[in-house]
């Protein structure tokens, strides 16, 4: 397999949160990098970065709209990006064996919403942030305590293992982190924290009303999905053709269109049954022959 197919088997195979995972690293390391060109020929190096960067005042927001969701995926360090993955990836392994990978960005890009609100409210609201000056939120953390509280809420009691800790119950893992949030509020970040807590409450919120029937994000997938089809190439539409045939060649044709349907059915039955296993037991429990074989039919899509 040639690198270029190698590179293309990994993203067509790579689940929703590793591609989440992907976009933040690839754009940390881009504005680093910018960062750093900056700083060698002595240039503004937080001009671009106050574009994307979410405001505590309204009306600067309302200049930039689209920061409310572009700050996520900004990050101050090294430590900041890398705590944010890690829970990404461990609450995302188990959020997608209990929901659709559509669901996950609804719970991600709704937590970051909504963390970007509670954020803004806080600061033009409580006493304790008067006078503060020019203040700006970057980060996925309410993004990924979103999906983390939220797969939380939905199997609170599924005991999972961690290292040198040994087995404990996921509300356990959840409750930490919102008390550890809660308690640093005085000591620093405390609009960091406060939108933290914002994307937890959403993805408690979500949860519960699922439980109840509701899908209060099937908007925003919709929204999601509309602008996904815009950038989707138009099927071209097969020219028509005038075929004359005898009777018996119409008879050949019309069992090679049943053999033609059959295969294809008996492929997709194949398909769906390895992503059934791959929701079920992740990727890697895949054989190499399935993988081929998954990586095959998206080719031929």
């Amino acid at each position: 397999m040639r690198s270029s197919d190698r590179i293309r088997y990994k993203i067509q195979t790579a689940t929703v949160t590793e591609k989440l995972i992907a976009i933040n690293v690839l754009v940390f390391v881009l504005f680093f990098l910018l960062r750093t060109i900056s700083f060698l020929f002595q240039l503004p190096s937080n001009f671009l970065l106050e574009w994307f960067v979410f405001p505590k005042e309204p009306m600067e927001f309302l200049m930039k709209p689209w920061s409310i969701i572009t700050y996520s995926f900004l990050h101050s360090g090294i430590w900041h990006i890398l705590s944010n993955m890690l829970i990404l990836y461990f609450s995302g392994i188990y959020f997608l064996n209990y929901f659709s990978p559509k669901r996950l960005l609804n719970y991600y890009f709704l937590g970051v919403i909504i963390g970007a609100l509670v954020y803004m409210l806080s600061y033009n609201l409580f006493p304790a942030f008067q006078g503060t000056g020019r203040s700006y939120l970057m980060g996925a953390s309410a993004g990924v305590m979103a999906v983390l509280i939220g797969i939380a809420t939905h199997v609170p009691n599924m005991r999972v293992r961690l290292m040198l800790i040994g087995s404990v119950k996921f509300w356990w893992i959840a409750a930490f982190l919102l008390v550890l949030d809660i308690i640093q509020i005085p000591m620093g970040n405390a609009g960091g924290h406060l939108a933290h807590l914002g994307g937890a409450a959403l993805g408690y919120f979500y949860t519960t009303q699922l439980q109840k029937g509701n899908d209060i994000g099937k908007w925003f997938e919709n929204i999601m999905d509309s602008v996904a089809s815009l950038f989707k190439p138009k099927e071209r539409k097969a020219k028509m053709k005038t075929v004359y045939r005898t009777g018996k060649t119409s008879k050949n044709t019309s069992r090679s269109g049943r053999t033609q349907r059959i295969n294809k059915d008996e492929k997709q039955k194949r398909v769906d049954a390895i992503l059934d296993k791959i929701s079920k037991s992740g990727y890697e429990s895949l054989s190499k022959a399935e993988k081929d074989f998954l990586f095959q039919a998206g080719k031929e899509d």
